[in-house]
């Protein structure tokens, strides 16, 4: 055994699922609420505002959050932030549950997002610490494997949980089962984590948290509240105010790094294009996952008329697609690399093209049953996708940034499902109108168009990223030949 492998957490293998655990919870309660709200509708009164900020307003605080939930992690340790993390997301979940108002559902969430902000980042510190050589990309497969299982098993049993009705807890139901799994992850955690901390002495930017949270926050808000409110001009001043904020807060950071200070983010990272380029591709990506999700289960239940049990279950062969998919695809993504994205762009943009010509072509004469086959091959793209996509964001980057880069990656993700889940979801109430009796097929149709846009965007891209690393690698195979 090498002196690397003596070093390493002999319990690693038996650490993996715990602080997974924290990484499914957060996507999963991320994506849970899509199937109940209808049910925050009936039940709560909550309007089309509230229901965007019970699904967005968590993966804003979320998002908001990340990176300085893994500073954190590095300053005071990643084992003590995960179960603080995990102790606080049982808490902030049990206030969902007994929520008897919107606002305080929404406020909930929003604080239930913190908390995963706290825990999540401190996964891919640890795995990050503890496994080394051919463990490392078997670890970060089951990562990827648990993020997007983890999404759409959120729709299939969500509506297990609600149409099972515990305790006749009804929606309350799918908050309160994270408080008994909240506790055995940290009584398991207790006693399975090492002690990780940075051996880099680094301090917390508040100029940098408030800045960048702010200016995303400034960005968000408008784009939440707007056609509600009538765009009042109020909602466009916030809007202008974003760009100013974000250079000043963009341009502070890179000062603080020719300083030798610790930014919250580092804009080198930038310069990389491979990098630059990965945190574009997982966003148009993962925008139009989130946002097709969203909208599809609100036309099920309201379109349709489907139970929130019927609903989840029209996403469970998606789900099991998925699953298969992203497990066996990793020697797959070894032999293509960026391809094997690319292929997946290409797979789920054929399942929205089918989705696509059947609400259009069917029209009134649709029903859940034909939703299966495309919504089966979406899956299928996306298992091919989304276990690929930290890598396309890692390739090229140093080892010494890697969990900078991890930590942005995550940031990128939510808020990517954030704006996607807000845009997308204004796009589809405008076309239901303010009573929303309106078209459902119509604003069904509207959205899934620009999810597949965005798909295309994303494979396209990948494509490109992957012609230029042949181009790059050419010359380096050709040298010998050339030599002689």
């Amino acid at each position: 055994m090498s002196p690397t492998d003596q070093t390493l957490h002999p319990h690693r293998w038996s650490m993996l699922p715990v602080i997974l655990a924290a990484m499914f919870m957060a996507i999963f309660d991320s994506y849970v609420v899509n199937v109940a709200t209808p049910s925050f509708e009936h039940d709560l009164g909550a309007g089309q505002v509230a229901l965007e900020l019970i699904v967005a307003g968590y993966a804003f605080t979320y998002a908001a959050g990340m990176v300085s939930g893994g500073r954190l992690g590095d300053i005071f340790g990643h084992r003590r932030l995960f179960l603080l993390g995990m102790l606080a997301f049982a808490v902030t979940s049990l206030l969902c549950g007994v929520s008897q108002e919107p606002w305080q559902l929404v406020v909930s969430r929003l604080l239930q997002g913190l908390a995963a902000a706290l825990m999540v980042p401190q996964v891919l510190a640890l795995i990050h610490a503890n496994f080394r050589g051919a463990e490392f990309p078997r670890a970060m497969s089951w990562f990827g494997v648990t993020t997007g299982s983890s999404a759409v098993l959120g729709q299939v049993l969500g509506g297990v949980l609600l149409k099972a009705d515990v305790f006749g807890l009804g929606w309350r139901v799918i908050f309160l089962v994270n408080v008994p799994v909240g506790v055995i992850a940290c009584l398991a955690g207790l006693r399975l984590l090492p002690e990780n901390r940075s051996p880099r002495r680094t301090r917390l930017d508040p100029v940098g948290v408030i800045g960048i949270t702010g200016a995303l926050a400034l960005a968000l808000l408008p784009v939440i509240l707007g056609r509600d409110e009538g765009w009042p001009i109020w909602g466009w001043i916030l809007l202008l105010a974003s760009v100013p904020v974000m250079v000043l807060a963009l341009l502070f950071e890179r000062n603080l790094t020719r300083r030798g200070g610790d930014p919250l983010l580092d804009v080198r990272l930038f310069h990389n294009r491979a990098f630059s380029n990965g945190l574009i591709v997982n966003s148009a990506f993962m925008s139009a996952f989130a946002s097709f999700s969203f909208v599809l289960t609100l036309f099920m239940q309201d379109g349709l008329g489907q139970s929130p049990l019927s609903a989840g279950l029209t996403f469970a062969p998606l789900g099991v697609v998925f699953a298969i998919t992203a497990i066996g695809s990793r020697k797959l993504a070894m032999r293509l690399g960026l391809r094997v994205i690319v292929l997946g762009g290409v797979v789920a943009a054929v399942g929205l093209a089918v989705l696509l010509g059947e609400l259009h072509w069917l029209d009134g004469d649709i029903n859940a049953g034909w939703l299966v086959l495309p919504m089966a091959v979406v899956g299928l793209g996306y298992g091919l996708i989304i276990p690929s996509l930290i890598g396309a964001v890692l390739r090229g980057v140093a080892p010494t940034q890697a969990g900078a880069v991890a930590g942005l990656f995550t940031t990128a993700q939510q808020f990517a499902t954030s704006i996607g889940v807000a845009l997308l979801g204004e796009l589809f109430f405008a076309v239901l109108g303010p009573v929303l009796t309106g078209d459902y097929i119509g604003g069904a149709e509207a959205v899934a168009a620009v999810c597949l846009a965005l798909v295309v965007i994303g494979a396209a891209l990948t494509a490109a990223m992957a012609a230029q690393q042949n181009r790059a690698a050419r010359p380096k195979a050709e040298e010998p030949a050339l030599a002689g």
